[in-house]
């Protein structure tokens, strides 16, 4: 595609290569590049990755390595520019070179091009940096972490090229779903607008009857409530403090959506809470109850996955599905969000060496891939009963919270993929023990299934107050909860200790966005949390007695 045909492409059609480097110094003169990672981008997918470490021929100082973690060591055998430009140059060919701070990646990049005797590389460039600067003024700093943690992004290896490129794919793909509000739909227009004027901050004329109510507001957790002029709730919303967040709707800098809501609210109402986790259980309820009309992305409850490992065959796999079921299987979750799930079965995937295929093609008896690159014991052809077995429990283990076998193992493919010059593939082994190391497993909270995990939850997130919170098959109860639901939990105790329980029904809809909501606040907040597992107490006087106390 000519240079010219590319700025008259919708931007949905075309090409983005989201690039990040690695150097020894920060100036392309001086110094040289140590790692490239790129990533390609259509109609917000990544269609491809690449990434390699580059010898610089160039002692890498210490600071480097301790910011990176990529040592002298790590470039000895790898590729010099020489070796690898030209395949760079066609993966970028026909795109729109894109990166944060582009600037600084470009002008390390059009050096070593000019090294080797290329003076033409003169791509179309788009800077997610000068994209945030326009569209988020406020922001006190739009560096590559601050704005993907104001745009809930998570980057799991921060100063690797491949990583931070990944990342910056994500930031473009927001900040185009916002333009394209704008009325950007096209290249040249994006192109355009990272050198235009930045959006003006306005401020904000506060009712004095709402003024009031926030200067009275207490520094606890709780639940807000905005009211129109005609007394009726128009937005719920959860903080951990109540003072800091609902001022900040009441800054220059608020939201969008801050601005409205604050425009149309007449007065503010709240609910204190013993803990932040309790807020957002009564947010949840409160919202499907109320169905306040600001309140649009909460009205319904959002989609749930789970990984299921089947008990019904001695050679399962581990599946992501998005339902729950007391089907005589494990179902391990909730998970967030699908992505999640999917990073957690990729660490599965590449730690443990379970079977990934089908009934349809395990029952062909024949040995795959997998099998010779020891992803898998190939039960299929040698019915290696206690050999899968083994791997099972190793597996169960690792979502019990037991991390380490699955980091030897992957420390050493990582090795050998380095010795044996497999770079890209070292990489994503080092990126999976990233996922492990971040803790985004969130089944180990457990050391139990969730489908028959029986718990109890202290939450202990506020000086001399406590919340408890009962986990039983899948169900949810909450200890003096403000939606006047305290006799189900007190009933729910008693029958588990009286043997007379029974949750004939699989949980609903709600017991599921509660379990995910608590999961993974508890998984954020580890220190606060005790859990007390069930099984182990004769009675509930007995249970009492472990948490100190008569009654709760």
């Amino acid at each position: 595609m000519g240079y010219s045909e590319l700025l008259k492409l919708k931007i949905s059609d075309a090409t983005f290569s989201v690039l990040d480097v690695e150097t020894t110094g920060i100036s392309p003169y001086t110094n040289s590049i140590i790692e490239i990672g790129i990533v390609k981008v259509k109609n917000s997918k990544i269609t491809d990755t690449f990434s390699t470490f580059v010898n610089p021929c160039r002692y890498i100082p210490p600071f480097i390595t301790q910011l990176t973690g990529i040592s002298n060591r790590d470039v000895d055998d790898a590729p010099m520019w020489e070796d690898i430009y030209r395949h760079i140059l066609d993966f970028l060919e026909g795109t729109i070179v894109t990166g944060h701070n582009l600037a600084f990646d470009y002008g390390f990049l059009r050096k070593e091009f000019q090294r080797v005797g290329l003076d033409y590389f003169k791509p179309h460039q788009l800077c997610t940096l000068r994209l945030a600067k326009r569209l988020y003024p406020e922001l006190k700093s739009r560096s590559l972490g601050n704005l993907a943690n104001h745009l809930n992004i998570k980057n799991p290896s921060a100063h690797r090229a491949l990583s931070d490129a990944k990342t910056t794919a994500f930031i473009m793909v927001k900040l185009l779903k916002e333009l394209s509000g704008e009325g950007i739909t096209h290249v040249d227009e994006l192109l355009n607008y990272q050198y235009s004027q930045s959006k003006s901050v306005s401020k904000i004329v506060i009712k004095p009857d709402l003024l009031n109510d926030v200067h009275s507001l207490p520094k606890s957790p709780g639940v807000y409530y905005f009211l129109n002029s005609k007394n009726r709730i128009i937005y719920i919303g959860k903080a951990k403090s109540l003072k800091d967040r609902v001022k900040s709707y009441f800054s220059p800098n608020s939201s969008t959506k801050s601005k409205k809501i604050v425009k149309q609210a007449q007065s503010l109402k709240i609910e204190e809470t013993n803990s932040e986790l309790t807020a957002l259980l009564l947010e949840a309820e409160l919202i499907k109850v109320v169905n306040p009309r600001l309140n649009v992305q909460l009205k319904k409850y959002n989609d749930k996955y789970f990984l299921r490992i089947s008990n019904e065959t001695p050679f399962p796999r581990v599946e992501l599905i998005n339902y729950f079921d007391f089907d005589g299987n494990d179902y391990f979750g909730v998970f967030v969000s699908r992505k999640k799930a999917e990073e957690v079965l990729r660490i599965i995937d590449s730690a443990f060496m379970l079977r990934e295929c089908s009934d349809k093609e395990f029952s062909r008896k024949r040995q795959c891939l997998l099998a010779d690159i020891e992803r898998c014991t190939a039960p299929c052809v040698n019915n290696g009963v206690s050999l899968y077995a083994n791997e099972l429990s190793l597996l169960y283990g690792f979502i019990f919270g037991e991390n380490q076998f699955a980091l030897n193992r992957l420390l050493e493919k990582m090795r050998r993929y380095s010795d044996e010059l497999k770079f890209e593939k070292a990489a994503e082994v080092k990126d999976t023990i990233q996922l492990i190391l971040s803790q985004v497993h969130k089944s180990a909270l457990l050391a139990e299934p969730i489908n028959s995990a029986n718990v109890l939850m202290e939450i202990c997130d506020m000086p001399e107050k406590k919340d408890y919170i009962l986990l039983l098959e899948g169900k949810i109860f909450v200890r003096n909860t403000k939606a006047g639901k305290d006799h189900e939990f007190m009933n729910a105790l008693e029958d588990y200790f009286g043997g007379t329980l029974r949750l004939d029904n699989l949980p609903t809809d709600e017991d599921l966005e509660k379990m995910k909501i608590t999961l993974n606040w508890i998984i954020r907040n580890r220190t606060k949390t005790k859990i007390y597992y069930l099984k182990k107490y004769q009675n509930k006087e007995n249970l009492f007695k472990d948490l100190g106390s008569t009654r709760i």
